[in-house]
């Protein structure tokens, strides 16, 4: 694996680590109510679909071993471009549903190669 792929995927790695950081020790609520950590969380949000969309377009054959990887480059679009339309529900579903799932995938690939 080049090294340029090797870097974005580390970015998405310590982007996946900061949102578990964030998140500790917090609930819906306590997310939906703190404007910063909803910023922070959507920033790291972002650096990981604007990786992975870097990523997929260096070698396009690891859309296979990220799960849903179109689905997070397009979350990352709606954060950037649909800001205003961003549902605090969907987006703490995401993080509990899906993260961990990612984290995982991008460990086995920075490990393996």
């Amino acid at each position: 694996m080049e090294i340029e792929i090797r870097k974005y995927l580390y970015d998405i790695q310590q982007a996946c680590q900061r949102i578990e950081e964030f998140l500790a020790g917090q609930d819906f609520g306590s997310y939906q109510g703190n404007i910063m950590l909803k910023s922070a969380v959507e920033r790291q949000c972002i650096i990981v679909g604007e990786a992975l969309s870097q990523v997929l377009k260096r070698s396009p054959d690891l859309n296979s071993q990220i799960s849903e990887a179109g689905q997070i480059v397009d979350f990352r679009n709606v954060i950037v471009h649909g800001y205003a339309s961003i549902s605090d529900a969907v987006v703490w579903d995401i993080l509990q549903t899906k993260l961990s799932v990612l984290a995982n995938e991008v460990s086995t690939l920075l490990n393996c190669n």
